[in-house]
């Protein structure tokens, strides 16, 4: 009897191997040309030279004091409502509305000494210019009209119009909110 010898070799994991990264080459390329058809740019809307973005134009500082006058904008239409006429700033400071309340961040942000201006405008001028500029928030319906001055020396405006405010150096603080804010896609 004869007896035959076979010779069985090991499986190989060189073609799965092969096979494996072939198919993760797929995928990446599926994934890369699915982000370079369906990437949108992120384009920065440019404001007029009498405007300035909350978002990029604003020390933090002064960020903070717009994100407070934002806010505090609904409690002064409450008073207002409540007792026919604005509220003054030392009431709002006595409620401890931010920024009219005097505490340590409002000393930290400029040291705003705030003043009621007629016919419906609060003007808080600055006392350290280089931590913050001085702002003006004009009362006009719901949406807040919040202007800043970065001058050292400056005096309260006379006149509220828009032209008027510009020609003495105030800009208009506006609050842009773009894809870049938001980071989320409408299609």
């Amino acid at each position: 009897m004869s007896r035959t010898t076979q010779v069985v070799r090991p499986a190989g994991a060189g073609h799965e191997t092969l096979y494996v990264l072939l198919l993760c080459l797929i995928i990446l390329a599926v994934a890369a040309t699915v982000v370079a058809l369906r990437g949108e740019s992120q384009e920065v809307a440019a404001v007029p030279s009498h405007q300035l973005d909350a978002r990029r134009d604003l020390s933090a500082a002064e960020q903070g004091i717009y994100a407070d006058l934002r806010v505090t904008l609904d409690e002064i239409h409450l008073l207002q409502q409540e007792h026919s006429t604005l509220p003054t700033p030392a009431h709002l400071a006595e409620e401890g509305f931010a920024p009219f309340a005097q505490d340590a961040s409002s000393v930290s942000r400029g040291n705003h000494r705030w003043q009621l201006l007629a016919p419906s405008a609060y003007l808080g001028l600055s006392e350290t210019p280089q931590a913050s500029g001085s702002f003006l928030m004009r009362i006009s319906g719901t949406e807040p009209d919040i202007w800043l001055n970065r001058r050292a020396t400056l005096a309260a405006p006379s006149d509220f119009t828009d032209q008027a405010l510009i020609d003495a150096g105030w800009q208009q603080v506006v609050a842009q909110f773009d894809a870049g804010v938001t980071r989320q896609h409408r299609h």
